[in-house]
């Protein structure tokens, strides 16, 4: 997603400011985070790892950053690794890839322990431009590598810039490549020349566009497919959804954590932001409870089949 204010969908921190279904004393499932469930401090070993179609292991929750910047950004990823993260998504266009670098420079832990993400933006498309593009990400973040780096949009010269990034992967500077925003046919398009094959596809995905069909024949690709927008960032009445709020009352847990639930339930990685404290560990006490067959059915029944962000499609 670009830099763009995308605040359309009503989120948590608003909803919680308006009261009025607070204030009726109706259950949300957006109450503090010692109000509810475990409130056992969760570890980076209790995030499940994703094997990648190259054998890299990859955390199937993540901390997501698009919308944070300066000081708030630098102080919420340092917040997110010492709560226990430790996927760490960025791209050049969010503007932050410094601040997320000053963050990790801050947490004090060690490199090798994180999974860092940026992604390439459309203006750096090319051959040259990508290496450049690269250079300049690397420097900004202050690492020596990055552990996946995608195509952010398919746009330009996709096949130039695929070549430059299998060139920076086969050099050791990037753990694992792959791509964002991709349909099914660009997806055919690079597999027709990649020499390497993606090992990400990152696309818009949550319960009101689940994605089946590309999460289908991603799976038949080995290609991983993770989630931008996991919460589809409040829009759709997500958070005020009935469904989601009896599953929330039945497994007491919130909103938020059910979502994260059932992408986790369907091998699909998630990237939560957000810069509230409660939220951060909020997003991460997922692992103590299960979805039933019945709650994912329920859950299938709400997908619209289109993007709830038209403003990128």
């Amino acid at each position: 997603m670009s830099n763009k204010d995308q605040n359309n969908g009503m989120n948590r921190r608003r909803f919680l400011q308006t009261g009025a279904l607070a204030t009726a004393g109706i259950y949300i499932g957006l109450h503090s985070f010692e109000s509810f469930g475990s409130t056992g401090r969760i570890s980076a070993a209790d995030i499940k790892n994703v094997k990648l179609n190259n054998g890299i292991k990859m955390p199937i929750l993540g901390f997501g950053t698009y919308g944070l910047s300066g000081e708030v950004c630098v102080k919420s990823v340092t917040e997110a690794i010492a709560q226990g993260y430790r996927l760490i998504d960025t791209a050049k266009v969010y503007g932050n890839e410094k601040e997320v670098g000053l963050a990790i420079k801050q947490s004090g832990i060690d490199r090798k322990k994180l999974f860092v993400t940026s992604k390439l933006w459309v203006d750096d498309a090319g051959y040259q431009n990508t290496k450049k593009g690269f250079e300049e990400t690397l420097a900004k973040l202050g690492l020596e590598y990055l552990d996946l780096y995608l195509i952010h949009r398919p746009r330009g010269d996709v096949k130039g810039t695929w070549k430059a990034m299998e060139e920076l992967h086969n050099e050791g500077k990037i753990k694992a490549i792959g791509i964002s925003n991709f349909d099914s046919k660009q997806l055919a398009e690079l597999l027709s020349y990649a020499q390497i094959k993606p090992a990400i596809n990152q696309i818009e995905t949550h319960a009101f566009f689940q994605q089946e069909n590309d999460h289908k024949e991603l799976k038949a690709h080995n290609i991983q497919l993770e989630a931008w927008a996991p919460l589809a960032e409040g829009r759709h009445g997500l958070f005020t959804n009935e469904a989601f709020i009896a599953i929330g009352k039945k497994h007491n847990k919130t909103v938020a954590q059910i979502n994260l639930r059932w992408l986790y339930q369907r091998d699909i990685i998630a990237i939560p932001r957000s810069s509230q404290k409660s939220h951060i560990i909020e997003n991460l006490n997922i692992f103590d409870f299960k979805l039933d067959e019945q709650d994912m059915k329920i859950i299938s029944k709400l997908d619209l089949d289109r993007t709830q962000f038209p403003e990128w499609s």
